[in-house]
């Protein structure tokens, strides 16, 4: 039976620290449309209040997570004990982001000082705290980060790192728009 909690309390926090993957759900408004499901890893999420959060996006092949936030906020964050007792725990709420060509970035980066590139950090206000049983969730065994992303984008420059975020981030895979380059 699900249980839903008013704030991410002590015992909230210690679980999702805990985690060494997430997942990010979103899709975009109405009945058309692909609902997209992200897995996550790094040390690439933080509680920023009882009802807050923020995760940092990497980067990668798709740009629905910013597409379908910037269109209507709507997120879920679902973390799964892979040892220990058996939970799912799920964030709710509305999410806002901001990219890496935009004020408050940098900002908002600080809060991940062992990341030099990042496509966007998303922050979210949690509306809606649930966990449940997870019974059905498998036990895994934790070897480590893969190092593929974080490696890929301290070998590009800055500038060819951007350019490669606006070419392959422009629009999502519904029409949406991406990543949209500012005019200078």
């Amino acid at each position: 039976m699900a249980k839903l909690h008013d704030t991410i309390d002590d015992r909230i926090r210690k679980f999702i620290e805990a985690q060494k993957m997430f997942f990010v759900a979103t899709a975009p408004a109405g009945s058309a449309g692909h609902v997209n499901m992200s897995p996550k890893g790094y040390d690439s999420f933080r509680i920023l209040g009882p009802n807050e959060v923020a995760y940092l996006d990497l980067g990668g092949s798709g740009i629905e997570t910013l597409a379908h936030v910037r269109e209507n906020g709507r997120i879920t964050f679902m973390f799964c004990a892979y040892e220990g007792a058996a939970n799912i725990l799920r964030l709710y709420g509305q999410g806002e982001a901001v990219t890496f060509d935009e004020p408050g970035f940098e900002e908002k980066l600080a809060l991940f000082p062992q990341f030099p590139h990042a496509r966007a950090i998303i922050t979210a206000k949690i509306d809606r705290i649930q966990d449940s049983c997870g019974w059905g969730v498998p036990f895994y065994e934790y070897k480590g980060e893969r190092d593929q992303l974080v490696r890929t984008n301290a070998n590009r420059s800055k500038e060819e790192w951007r350019e490669k975020r606006y070419k392959s981030n422009a629009v999502s895979i519904d029409g949406l728009d991406g990543l949209v380059k500012p005019n200078v």
